[in-house]
Protein backbone atom coordinates (compact mmCIF):
# COMPACT_ATOMS: atom_id res chain seq x y z
CA UNK A 1 0.00 0.00 0.00
CA UNK A 2 1.44 3.59 -1.01
CA UNK A 3 1.94 5.74 1.63
CA UNK A 4 -0.08 8.96 1.36
CA UNK A 5 1.66 12.32 2.85
CA UNK A 6 0.19 15.84 2.45
CA UNK A 7 2.97 18.91 2.69
CA UNK A 8 2.52 22.56 2.90
CA UNK A 9 2.94 23.86 -0.50
CA UNK A 10 5.77 26.85 1.14
CA UNK A 11 8.33 23.97 2.47
CA UNK A 12 10.90 24.78 0.51
CA UNK A 13 13.41 22.01 -1.37
CA UNK A 14 10.77 19.38 -1.29
CA UNK A 15 8.81 19.28 -4.09
CA UNK A 16 10.02 16.08 -6.67
CA UNK A 17 11.79 14.95 -3.72
CA UNK A 18 9.63 12.49 -2.10
CA UNK A 19 7.44 11.33 -5.36
CA UNK A 20 9.97 8.17 -5.85
CA UNK A 21 9.21 6.91 -2.23
CA UNK A 22 5.57 7.95 -1.68
CA UNK A 23 2.29 9.83 -2.89
CA UNK A 24 2.56 13.48 -1.97
CA UNK A 25 0.12 16.23 -2.12
CA UNK A 26 1.57 19.88 -1.68
CA UNK A 27 -1.77 22.22 -0.05
CA UNK A 28 -1.21 25.76 1.50
CA UNK A 29 -0.86 25.17 4.85
CA UNK A 30 -3.66 26.88 6.24
CA UNK A 31 -5.66 25.09 3.79
CA UNK A 32 -5.33 21.72 5.20
CA UNK A 33 -8.68 20.27 6.17
CA UNK A 34 -9.66 17.08 8.18
CA UNK A 35 -11.18 15.97 4.95
CA UNK A 36 -8.05 15.83 3.15
CA UNK A 37 -6.80 13.49 6.00
CA UNK A 38 -8.90 10.42 5.41
CA UNK A 39 -6.49 8.48 3.81
CA UNK A 40 -4.02 10.51 4.51
CA UNK A 41 -0.75 8.63 6.75
CA UNK A 42 1.75 11.93 7.73
CA UNK A 43 1.74 15.69 7.43
CA UNK A 44 4.97 18.15 6.79
CA UNK A 45 3.97 21.17 8.14
CA UNK A 46 5.01 24.47 9.50
CA UNK A 47 2.93 26.75 11.71
CA UNK A 48 0.34 28.00 9.98
CA UNK A 49 -1.44 24.48 10.33
CA UNK A 50 -3.22 23.83 13.62
CA UNK A 51 -2.95 20.07 14.54
CA UNK A 52 -5.32 19.58 17.31
CA UNK A 53 -8.58 17.30 17.53
CA UNK A 54 -10.45 19.17 15.30
CA UNK A 55 -8.37 18.98 11.92
CA UNK A 56 -7.03 15.06 13.22
CA UNK A 57 -9.97 13.01 14.38
CA UNK A 58 -11.18 10.30 12.42
CA UNK A 59 -8.10 10.22 10.18
CA UNK A 60 -4.90 8.20 9.11
CA UNK A 61 -2.71 10.25 10.09
CA UNK A 62 0.06 8.48 12.18
CA UNK A 63 3.05 10.76 12.07
CA UNK A 64 3.41 14.82 11.50
CA UNK A 65 7.37 16.16 11.03
CA UNK A 66 7.03 20.40 11.44
CA UNK A 67 9.82 22.62 9.84
CA UNK A 68 10.40 24.46 12.18
CA UNK A 69 11.43 24.56 15.57
CA UNK A 70 8.43 25.71 17.44
CA UNK A 71 5.76 22.89 17.99
CA UNK A 72 2.65 24.90 19.95
CA UNK A 73 0.62 24.87 16.75
CA UNK A 74 0.23 20.96 17.22
CA UNK A 75 -1.48 19.51 20.44
CA UNK A 76 0.83 17.40 21.79
CA UNK A 77 -1.62 15.94 24.13
CA UNK A 78 -4.42 15.03 21.62
CA UNK A 79 -1.42 13.45 19.40
CA UNK A 80 -0.42 11.11 22.53
CA UNK A 81 -3.82 10.11 22.85
CA UNK A 82 -4.48 9.63 19.65
CA UNK A 83 -1.43 7.36 18.76
CA UNK A 84 0.05 10.31 16.71
CA UNK A 85 3.77 10.64 16.90
CA UNK A 86 4.94 13.87 15.78
CA UNK A 87 8.58 15.67 15.58
CA UNK A 88 9.93 19.27 15.17
CA UNK A 89 13.35 20.76 13.66
CA UNK A 90 14.55 22.30 16.64
CA UNK A 91 17.68 24.77 16.24
CA UNK A 92 16.83 24.28 12.74
CA UNK A 93 17.31 28.19 11.99
CA UNK A 94 19.25 29.00 15.20
CA UNK A 95 21.72 30.52 12.50
CA UNK A 96 19.03 32.88 10.85
CA UNK A 97 17.90 34.26 14.11
CA UNK A 98 21.39 35.12 15.18
CA UNK A 99 22.19 37.06 11.61
CA UNK A 100 18.41 38.51 12.15
CA UNK A 101 19.24 39.43 16.00
CA UNK A 102 22.94 40.95 15.09
CA UNK A 103 21.43 43.06 12.25
CA UNK A 104 18.82 44.62 14.30
CA UNK A 105 21.10 45.25 17.85
CA UNK A 106 24.28 46.39 15.87
CA UNK A 107 21.84 48.92 13.49
CA UNK A 108 20.16 50.48 16.32
CA UNK A 109 23.17 50.79 18.39
CA UNK A 110 25.23 52.78 15.07
CA UNK A 111 21.67 54.99 14.60
CA UNK A 112 21.84 55.59 18.16
CA UNK A 113 25.10 56.19 19.26
CA UNK A 114 25.36 53.48 21.62
CA UNK A 115 29.01 51.44 22.56
CA UNK A 116 27.70 48.23 23.24
CA UNK A 117 30.81 47.17 25.40
CA UNK A 118 28.98 49.39 27.96
CA UNK A 119 25.61 47.94 27.97
CA UNK A 120 24.15 44.64 29.82
CA UNK A 121 23.01 42.10 27.72
CA UNK A 122 19.78 40.08 28.90
CA UNK A 123 18.99 36.32 27.40
CA UNK A 124 16.02 34.96 28.17
CA UNK A 125 15.98 31.56 26.84
CA UNK A 126 19.30 29.99 25.97
CA UNK A 127 18.58 27.33 24.15
CA UNK A 128 19.68 26.77 20.70
CA UNK A 129 19.16 29.99 19.71
CA UNK A 130 19.55 31.63 22.62
CA UNK A 131 23.04 29.99 23.01
CA UNK A 132 24.19 31.70 19.66
CA UNK A 133 22.92 34.92 21.16
CA UNK A 134 25.50 34.81 23.74
CA UNK A 135 27.92 34.56 21.32
CA UNK A 136 27.20 37.80 19.55
CA UNK A 137 27.10 39.24 22.58
CA UNK A 138 30.63 37.83 23.88
CA UNK A 139 32.21 38.98 20.92
CA UNK A 140 30.95 42.70 21.66
CA UNK A 141 32.24 42.70 24.77
CA UNK A 142 28.98 43.05 26.47
CA UNK A 143 28.09 41.60 29.66
CA UNK A 144 25.51 39.11 29.50
CA UNK A 145 23.16 37.77 32.23
CA UNK A 146 20.93 34.91 31.86
CA UNK A 147 17.57 33.78 32.33
CA UNK A 148 16.76 29.74 31.75
CA UNK A 149 14.89 28.30 34.72
CA UNK A 150 14.30 24.40 33.15
CA UNK A 151 18.26 25.07 32.84
CA UNK A 152 18.53 26.28 35.91
CA UNK A 153 17.08 23.58 37.72
CA UNK A 154 18.55 20.80 35.67
CA UNK A 155 22.20 22.69 36.07
CA UNK A 156 21.77 24.19 38.82
CA UNK A 157 21.15 28.14 39.78
CA UNK A 158 24.51 29.49 39.07
CA UNK A 159 25.06 31.93 36.50
CA UNK A 160 21.41 32.28 35.89
CA UNK A 161 19.34 35.24 37.48
CA UNK A 162 15.75 35.64 37.63
CA UNK A 163 13.29 37.39 35.62
CA UNK A 164 13.28 40.44 37.83
CA UNK A 165 17.12 40.23 38.27
CA UNK A 166 17.13 40.43 34.37
CA UNK A 167 14.70 43.47 34.81
CA UNK A 168 16.49 44.96 37.51
CA UNK A 169 20.34 44.73 35.40
CA UNK A 170 19.58 44.37 31.96
CA UNK A 171 19.82 47.59 28.94
CA UNK A 172 18.87 45.44 26.09
CA UNK A 173 16.47 42.06 27.00
CA UNK A 174 16.16 39.31 24.32
CA UNK A 175 13.01 36.37 23.99
CA UNK A 176 14.64 33.36 22.68
CA UNK A 177 11.55 30.98 24.73
CA UNK A 178 9.19 28.68 23.41
CA UNK A 179 5.55 29.19 23.94
CA UNK A 180 3.83 27.10 26.66
CA UNK A 181 0.10 27.70 27.67
CA UNK A 182 0.20 26.86 31.37
CA UNK A 183 2.55 24.72 33.79
CA UNK A 184 5.85 26.11 35.83
CA UNK A 185 7.81 27.12 33.00
CA UNK A 186 4.41 29.11 31.09
CA UNK A 187 5.56 31.78 28.82
CA UNK A 188 2.50 33.10 27.73
CA UNK A 189 1.95 36.94 28.27
CA UNK A 190 5.95 36.20 29.97
CA UNK A 191 5.95 40.26 29.18
CA UNK A 192 3.12 41.73 30.68
CA UNK A 193 2.20 44.41 32.69
CA UNK A 194 4.21 43.69 35.26
CA UNK A 195 6.90 42.88 33.56
CA UNK A 196 7.06 46.39 31.61
CA UNK A 197 6.47 47.99 35.01
CA UNK A 198 9.88 46.55 36.60
CA UNK A 199 11.75 47.07 33.25
CA UNK A 200 14.52 50.10 33.31
CA UNK A 201 13.14 53.13 30.72
CA UNK A 202 16.02 53.02 29.11
CA UNK A 203 15.75 49.00 27.90
CA UNK A 204 15.75 47.88 24.56
CA UNK A 205 13.16 44.83 24.47
CA UNK A 206 13.32 42.75 21.47
CA UNK A 207 11.27 39.20 20.82
CA UNK A 208 11.87 36.85 17.90
CA UNK A 209 10.57 33.75 19.53
CA UNK A 210 6.91 33.54 19.87
CA UNK A 211 4.27 36.29 19.63
CA UNK A 212 2.18 35.46 22.38
CA UNK A 213 5.22 35.43 24.89
CA UNK A 214 4.33 39.23 25.20
CA UNK A 215 0.88 40.83 26.04
CA UNK A 216 0.14 43.47 22.74
CA UNK A 217 -1.45 45.95 25.25
CA UNK A 218 0.94 45.32 27.62
CA UNK A 219 3.83 46.38 25.47
CA UNK A 220 2.31 49.11 23.44
CA UNK A 221 1.66 51.00 26.88
CA UNK A 222 4.65 50.87 27.87
CA UNK A 223 6.04 52.37 24.59
CA UNK A 224 3.31 55.07 24.99
CA UNK A 225 4.09 55.83 28.55
CA UNK A 226 7.29 55.87 28.45
CA UNK A 227 8.04 52.72 30.39
CA UNK A 228 9.92 51.04 27.59
CA UNK A 229 12.65 52.88 25.76
CA UNK A 230 12.04 51.17 22.30
CA UNK A 231 11.04 47.30 20.89
CA UNK A 232 11.76 45.48 18.18
CA UNK A 233 10.02 42.74 17.35
CA UNK A 234 9.50 40.23 14.53
CA UNK A 235 6.71 37.98 15.58
CA UNK A 236 2.87 39.03 16.94
CA UNK A 237 0.17 38.11 18.87
CA UNK A 238 -2.81 37.88 15.79
CA UNK A 239 -0.45 36.87 13.28
CA UNK A 240 -0.85 37.67 10.29
CA UNK A 241 -2.61 40.81 11.19
CA UNK A 242 -0.76 42.71 13.91
CA UNK A 243 -1.82 45.48 16.86
CA UNK A 244 -1.46 48.59 13.73
CA UNK A 245 -0.62 50.74 17.07
CA UNK A 246 2.01 48.23 18.40
CA UNK A 247 3.34 47.51 14.70
CA UNK A 248 3.90 51.36 14.76
CA UNK A 249 5.08 52.20 17.91
CA UNK A 250 8.25 49.51 17.15
CA UNK A 251 11.71 51.09 16.18
CA UNK A 252 11.86 47.49 13.88
CA UNK A 253 8.85 45.59 13.04
CA UNK A 254 9.12 42.28 10.60
CA UNK A 255 7.08 40.01 9.50
CA UNK A 256 8.04 36.76 11.76
CA UNK A 257 10.77 36.36 9.39
CA UNK A 258 14.13 36.08 11.14
CA UNK A 259 14.45 32.69 10.76
CA UNK A 260 14.15 32.52 7.32
CA UNK A 261 17.25 32.34 6.18
CA UNK A 262 17.69 29.98 3.16
CA UNK A 263 19.93 27.86 5.19
CA UNK A 264 17.28 27.67 8.76
CA UNK A 265 14.71 26.49 6.03
CA UNK A 266 16.56 23.99 4.08
CA UNK A 267 17.76 22.85 7.97
CA UNK A 268 13.87 22.69 8.57
CA UNK A 269 12.50 20.53 5.42
CA UNK A 270 16.07 18.13 6.12
CA UNK A 271 14.99 17.02 9.53
CA UNK A 272 11.66 16.90 8.63
CA UNK A 273 12.26 14.53 6.03
CA UNK A 274 14.99 12.60 7.71
CA UNK A 275 12.47 12.07 10.72
CA UNK A 276 10.06 10.98 8.40
CA UNK A 277 12.03 8.47 6.91
CA UNK A 278 12.69 7.12 10.05
CA UNK A 279 9.86 6.31 11.02
CA UNK A 280 8.10 5.11 8.05
CA UNK A 281 11.79 3.28 7.19
CA UNK A 282 11.82 4.86 3.91
CA UNK A 283 15.96 4.31 3.52
CA UNK A 284 16.49 7.99 3.04
CA UNK A 285 17.92 9.14 6.51
CA UNK A 286 20.95 11.04 5.82
CA UNK A 287 18.77 13.41 2.86
CA UNK A 288 19.33 16.83 2.83
CA UNK A 289 18.92 19.58 -0.03
CA UNK A 290 21.49 20.22 -2.62
CA UNK A 291 22.37 23.35 -4.48
CA UNK A 292 21.49 26.03 -2.00
CA UNK A 293 21.47 29.11 -3.78
CA UNK A 294 24.78 31.17 -3.36
CA UNK A 295 24.30 34.61 -1.98
CA UNK A 296 24.60 37.47 -4.70
CA UNK A 297 27.99 38.96 -2.81
CA UNK A 298 29.60 35.83 -1.11
CA UNK A 299 32.94 37.93 -0.37
CA UNK A 300 32.56 40.42 2.43
CA UNK A 301 35.21 43.77 2.51
CA UNK A 302 36.04 45.83 5.31
CA UNK A 303 38.89 47.98 6.12
CA UNK A 304 39.27 47.59 9.98
CA UNK A 305 41.66 50.21 10.40
CA UNK A 306 41.10 52.82 13.12
CA UNK A 307 37.40 50.92 13.86
CA UNK A 308 36.22 49.06 16.63
CA UNK A 309 34.99 45.49 16.30
CA UNK A 310 31.61 46.99 16.76
CA UNK A 311 31.83 49.08 13.73
CA UNK A 312 33.92 46.38 11.27
CA UNK A 313 30.79 43.75 13.03
CA UNK A 314 28.07 46.02 11.62
CA UNK A 315 29.38 46.36 7.99
CA UNK A 316 29.97 42.78 7.83
CA UNK A 317 26.42 41.77 9.15
CA UNK A 318 24.72 44.93 7.03
CA UNK A 319 26.61 43.20 3.60
CA UNK A 320 24.26 40.16 4.76
CA UNK A 321 21.13 41.12 5.99
CA UNK A 322 19.51 44.51 6.50
CA UNK A 323 16.52 44.77 8.92
CA UNK A 324 15.55 48.04 8.19
CA UNK A 325 14.52 47.54 4.99
CA UNK A 326 12.19 44.66 5.65
CA UNK A 327 11.06 46.68 8.68
CA UNK A 328 9.82 49.99 6.35
CA UNK A 329 8.30 47.56 4.27
CA UNK A 330 5.90 45.98 6.66
CA UNK A 331 5.39 49.38 8.54
CA UNK A 332 4.32 50.57 4.60
CA UNK A 333 2.20 48.37 4.00
CA UNK A 334 0.88 46.05 6.86
CA UNK A 335 -1.59 44.01 4.95
CA UNK A 336 1.13 42.22 2.91
CA UNK A 337 2.17 40.56 6.40
CA UNK A 338 1.73 36.59 4.72
CA UNK A 339 2.51 37.93 1.42
CA UNK A 340 5.87 38.85 2.34
CA UNK A 341 6.32 35.75 4.12
CA UNK A 342 5.46 33.54 1.37
CA UNK A 343 7.60 35.21 -1.22
CA UNK A 344 11.01 35.93 1.23
CA UNK A 345 14.13 37.06 -0.64
CA UNK A 346 16.96 34.73 -0.68
CA UNK A 347 18.92 35.16 2.55
CA UNK A 348 22.10 32.88 3.14
CA UNK A 349 23.53 32.99 6.85
CA UNK A 350 27.04 33.91 7.81
CA UNK A 351 28.95 30.76 6.81
CA UNK A 352 27.65 31.58 3.42
CA UNK A 353 30.31 34.21 3.48
CA UNK A 354 33.80 34.97 3.34
CA UNK A 355 35.67 37.83 4.98
CA UNK A 356 38.84 39.66 3.32
CA UNK A 357 40.70 40.01 6.28
CA UNK A 358 43.63 42.42 5.05
CA UNK A 359 44.80 44.47 8.43
CA UNK A 360 42.50 42.78 10.65
CA UNK A 361 44.13 41.49 13.56
CA UNK A 362 43.83 37.66 15.11
CA UNK A 363 41.63 38.59 18.02
CA UNK A 364 38.63 40.13 15.21
CA UNK A 365 39.36 37.10 12.92
CA UNK A 366 38.81 34.46 15.82
CA UNK A 367 35.57 36.49 16.75
CA UNK A 368 34.21 36.79 13.19
CA UNK A 369 35.24 32.82 12.79
CA UNK A 370 33.22 32.37 16.52
CA UNK A 371 29.93 33.94 14.84
CA UNK A 372 30.50 31.89 11.30
CA UNK A 373 32.18 33.81 8.83
CA UNK A 374 34.80 32.38 6.46
CA UNK A 375 38.30 34.41 7.07
CA UNK A 376 41.07 34.90 3.65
Amino acid sequence: MTLKVIADDKIPFLQGELEPFLDIEYIPGSDISREMLKDTDALIIRTRTRCDEELLSGTAVKFIATATIGFDHIDVEYCRKAGITWKNAPGCNSGSVMQFFSSALLTYARENGIDLKSRVLGIVGVGNVGSKILKVGESLGMQIILNDPPRARAEGPCGYLSLDGILREADIITFHVPLSMQGEDRTFHLADSSFFEKMNRKTLFINSSRGEVVDTKALYSALKNGKASSAILDVWENEPRPDPGLLEACYFATPHIAGYSVDGKANGTKMSVQALSRFFDLGIDEWEPEDLPEPENPLLHVDPIGKSFQEVLTELVLQTYRIAGESQWLKEDPEKFEAYRGSYPIRREFHAYSVEAKNMDETDKRKLRKLGFKIL
